[in-house]
């Protein structure tokens, strides 16, 4: 199983830490890191985000306050939880992204001119789809 996929948006207002949170708490509540997950230790996770470890422990330290996750000296950080369901977020930015490139690269790939494809993803969100 590869490990769920979290990033850093410079461009979001949000501070680091809340969107490290918020896809956490998204990956455990999808199940992309179920109870009994290890997440990477602060200062990897710091490193392979170009965030402070302060940034990161930050967010580890919420999400142990909520009881998601618990760290054990010498043990690593788990997951030992799931979320209530009014936590779940319904996205995060990332996922919305990577579902917008496949998006693209299918419209493409049928020859669909970029405002042909703008116009579709309209439409569906009118209908509701």
């Amino acid at each position: 199983m590869t490990a769920p996929r979290i990033g850093i948006d410079e461009a979001d207002p949000t501070p680091a830490f809340e969107q490290l949170r918020r896809q956490i708490t998204g990956h455990i509540a999808s199940g992309a890191l179920p109870v009994g997950a290890k997440l990477p230790p602060l200062r990897q996770l710091a490193r392979d985000l170009g965030i402070a470890v302060g940034t990161a422990a930050h967010a580890y330290r919420e999400l142990e306050a909520t009881g998601l996750i618990e760290s054990r000296r010498g043990g690593g950080t788990r997951v030992i939880a799931l979320p209530p369901a009014e936590e779940t977020p319904a996205y995060d930015a990332e996922s919305l992204r990577e579902a917008a490139t496949r998006y693209i690269e299918a419209s493409l790939a049928i020859g669909a001119p970029p405002q042909a494809a703008l116009d579709a993803v309209v439409a569906a969100l009118r209908a509701g789809k």
